[in-house]
This record gives structure tokens, sequence and C-alpha cells, in this order.
């Protein structure tokens, strides 16, 4: 993205443009605009990065942004209401959704075609073939 967000906890949002990106080690070594050396990259240690929702590219009809499916109802082939998406969890195999039921139980369901089955954003339902008691 050529312009990226930053802010500190509770500031406002200030856009930066990108000047250049390379990755080191497991992250990535950014120049912003307005931020001249090592001294003053090293004072927004810790800052949010962001981008409004309009600067994100489309998603394919399979694809989903995590804040889509924040809040969304998870409901088994059985119609059982399991709860609502909480949160999400990135692992190597694949993401999970962390489901919390009205009765606080907990579940965590991996994000993959055998167990998701269709995610209705406009209807705010994902059905998966989960068992209640699982």
């Amino acid at each position: 993205m050529p312009v990226w967000w930053i802010s500190s906890d509770g500031e406002t949002w200030r856009e930066c443009g990108l000047k250049g990106l390379k990755v080191h080690g497991n992250g990535l070594v950014v120049l912003l605009d307005g931020v001249p050396d090592r001294t003053a990259a090293e004072v927004m240690k810790g800052v949010l990065v962001g981008a409004p929702r309009a600067a994100l590219p489309t998603t394919d009809d399979d694809e989903f942004y995590w804040a889509d499916l924040l809040g969304l109802d998870v409901v088994n082939t059985a119609d059982e209401r399991l709860g609502k998406v909480a949160g999400l969890i990135e692992t190597g195999a694949s993401d999970v959704l962390r489901v919390v039921g009205d009765d606080e139980v907990e579940r965590l369901l991996p994000f993959v075609s055998a167990v998701v089955l269709a995610v209705d954003k406009e209807s705010g339902l994902i059905r998966v073939e989960w068992g209640s008691d699982w």
C-alpha cells in the first residue's frame, strides 16, 4: 500500500507515504515520509498501523477480512447456535475461529471448508459442521 495510516494508542490516525520497504528477519523495515532517520523511527516503536476499509482490496466470494467475521453468529447443521465469533487465531496450519456462546463456553473451530460450510455476512451467520457438545 503506498500510504500507511499510523497512530499511537488513542491519537488521531495520520497518513504516511511509504518510501521503501524490505523484509528483515521475521519483520519489515520501512521508510516512511516524515521519518527522517533511525532515531525518529525508534521513537515510533509500538505505534499502530492500519488502513481505512476503502483502501483495502476487494475480496473474492470465498475470502474474508477478519473484521468481517467478528460478531457473526455461528450455527451448526443441526441449527444449534454455538455463539458469536469473538476473535480469530492465526496458526501455521489454518486460521481458527474463537466462538463464545451465551453460556461463556469457548469453542475453537478451524476455518477450513470441512468445518465452515457457509459464511453469509449479510445475514450475519456462519454455518458450520461442528457438534454443540464438541
